[in-house]
């Protein structure tokens, strides 16, 4: 953790001093493929935190995911190369060769459950809160006609 904190500390003196290289360049993501340009510092640095390899915040923030979701404790190298398997699974997968027929299927398998559902009765009336009618007090005072 000192390190850690000695390293970002240096690094803030060399922003500060007009040191750090300004340089952009492309760098690819070993789990997605993204391209990306950043700065050689930055790519350094992420390379440092994943072992030599470079990848992408996204992918970033999964590996992050990957370490905290498991109940045992797995390495950062474990939870990326979990990640990766899982991109290149993602990858090879083709998409369905008609689009549309599968979308009409997946529809009808919805209304099909829908229909299969057991359905409430939509036409009951349920009683009101109150249990009489608000013009049930006026019932007893006589109109005007009848007073005449």
């Amino acid at each position: 953790m000192a390190a850690k904190v000695l390293k970002e500390a240096k690094s803030l003196t060399a922003v500060e001093a007009g040191e750090v290289d300004t340089a952009v360049s492309s760098v690819k993501c070993c789990c997605c493929g993204l391209m990306e340009e950043c700065t050689h510092a930055y790519i350094a640095r992420v390379r440092e935190r994943y072992g030599g390899r470079w990848i992408c915040g996204l992918c970033a923030e999964a590996v992050k995911e990957e370490r905290e979701r498991e109940k045992i404790v797995i390495t950062t190298d474990e939870a990326l190369k979990r990640h990766t398997r899982f991109c290149q699974q993602f990858k090879s997968s083709t998409p369905p060769d008609n689009t549309n027929e599968d979308f009409i299927l997946a529809v009808k398998q919805i209304l099909f459950r829908t229909l299969d559902s057991p359905r409430k009765d939509r036409f009951t009336c349920r009683p009101l809160g109150r249990s009489h009618s608000c013009f049930s007090t006026m019932q007893g005072t006589p109109t005007q006609a009848e007073t005449e």
